[in-house]
Order: C-alpha cells, then sequence, then structure tokens
C-alpha cells in the first residue's frame, strides 16, 4: 500500500525566512503566493507606520543614553520587523538631543510598532512552512495560528490543542508571575520609558501586560520601592517564559500536521488500491 512522501518544497525556507525578516511578505511574494504577500505587507508595515506616526519617531529615546548603539534595538520588539526599524534608526535614531516632551500618543505608538515586529516574526515563521510545503487545510489547526493566540493569552495555544490542563497551568504560573512582578515593581515595570528592556521581555506575555499597562495609567512612583528588581525581574520572566510556551504549542502543532497529512496519504493510498 503506497504511502505518502514529505511534502514537495516550494523554495528555500532560510531564503524565505531572511526576506520576511527585511520585508514584510517578500518571503510569500517568492513562493509564488502574491496577494497573501501584499496583504502581509500592508498590515506589518502599517502597524509600523501607525506606531512610528505617533511616537513621532520616538520610541527608541525611551532607551537610556547610556545603553544606545548600533545593535542596542535588536533585543526590542520590533526587531522582529528588522527592514522597518532599520529604517527607523537610520531616519529618527533616538529622538532629539534636546530634552522635548513626547508625544501624547507615544505610549500607543510604541506598542504599534512592537506589534508589527512580533507579527513579522509568526510571517517569517509562515514563511518558513510554506517554502517546506507545509499547508494545514483546517484553519484552527494552523501552527502559526495557534502559535499567535499562545501570545495573545498564555495558555490559549495548549487550550485549542486540547491540553486543558497544561493552559491551565501556563496561564497561572506566567500571568501569577507577571501579576507579583509588577506588584513588587508597584506597577514601574509597566513603562517603557523607564525601562525599556524589561518592558520589551514582558511584551511577550501578550495580552495581560499589555492591557494591564493600560489601564494603570503607569502610576508615578512616590516613593523608595526595595524590591523594584526583583518585581521587574519577575514580570520580564513571565513574557520570557511564554516563548517556551509558544515553541510548545508550535511543536506539537507540526507534529499533528505531520501525522494528518500522513494519515490523509495513507487512505488516498488506500484508495486507489481499493479502486
Amino acid at each position: 500500500m503506497p504511502e505518502s512522501g514529505p511534502p514537495e518544497r516550494r523554495g528555500d525556507p532560510n531564503v524565505a525566512v531572511l526576506l520576511t525578516w527585511f520585508v514584510p511578505g517578500a518571503g510569500h511574494l517568492y513562493l509564488g503566493r502574491a496577494r497573501l504577500a501584499l496583504v502581509a505587507f500592508l498590515l506589518v508595515e502599517g502597524l509600523y507606520a501607525l506606531g512610528w506616526f505617533l511616537a513621532d519617531g520616538r520610541a527608541f529615546e525611551f532607551l537610556n543614553p547610556d545603553l544606545r548603539g548600533p545593535l542596542a534595538t535588536l533585543l526590542a520588539p520590533e526587531a522582529g520587523n528588522l527592514g522597518a526599524m532599520v529604517l527607523h534608526l537610520r531616519t529618527s535614531g533616538f529622538g532629539s538631543d534636546e530634552p522635548l516632551p513626547f508625544p501624547t500618543w507615544i505610549h500607543l505608538g510604541s506598542m504599534l510598532s512592537a506589534l508589527s515586529g512580533l507579527l513579522n516574526v509568526c510571517l517569517c515563521t509562515w514563511a518558513h512552512l510554506e517554502a517546506r510545503g507545509v499547508r494545514p487545510t483546517r484553519p484552527g489547526r494552523h501552527p502559526v495560528y495557534l502559535l499567535l493566540c499562545a501570545w495573545l493569552v498564555p495558555g490559549l495555544g495548549h487550550w485549542l490543542q486540547g491540553r486543558r490542563r497544561r493552559a491551565a497551568m501556563v496561564f497561572l504560573m506566567l500571568v501569577g508571575l507577571f501579576a507579583v512582578g509588577t506588584w513588587l515593581a508597584a506597577g514601574t515595570n509597566l513603562s517603557r520609558e523607564r525601562h525599556f528592556y524589561y518592558w520589551s521581555g514582558q511584551f511577550l506575555l501578550g495580552a495581560p501586560a499589555l492591557v494591564t499597562e493600560m489601564l494603570s495609567g503607569r502610576p508615578p512612583v512616590a516613593s523608595e520601592l526595595p524590591h523594584v528588581d526583583v518585581g521587574l525581574l519577575y514580570a520580564c520572566m513571565g513574557g520570557l517564559l511564554n516563548v517556551l510556551a509558544m515553541l510548545d504549542v508550535f511543536g506539537v502543532a507540526e507534529q499533528r500536521l505531520a501525522g494528518d497529512e500522513h494519515a490523509e496519504g495513507r487512505l488516498s493510498g488506500a484508495g486507489e488500491v481499493a479502486a
């Protein structure tokens, strides 16, 4: 009874990823998916452009002057959209040398440009799958969709995969870690202006971190905070550990997808033999 072989490659996965990293949608264009490439480019670059506009190009001015340098922003979420970030740095740099007041919407603009980078990482992953010939037939089972859900709400990707116990554990542990950290830091971790790199780490926790920041109003510091460093570490670790949870979701999604394709190949082969 014939069995299905590996999916037919549509291109070099590494080339597709690198093209997407520099220009969102370029990897899909390379693979012949012009319409998807256009939508991806408009969405990802549109988010970055809107964030740039709202922040007046000054989001990287949050970074401490002592830490600024050619590679300083590679640890920021915007690095996922490398081409836009490089253009941003070449055009606006780290903002004005004069102590000017920040634009009203700079924090929202900073979130949008960071979101652009994260979405482009998901596009890179999608391009890699496409290049390998992996194309799920059911959108709800798509590894990239589950990966994005796992970022948006810790544990959601596991929940959608039917791994409910692990989903609850991931959510309670990571969101709990973030909540304890926010309490110890008295909410100072919620400001990218105060803690540029710690904020970048907790951004990876998704909606819990972003919604908490928007609702908090970024409270001012009114007294000495003895446990602020521990709080910053806890909140940041919640986001970084979510990356491991996202990789777990993606790995299981890929394995199940390969199993579905193998099963469909076997059924197709059995039908041909019976005919």
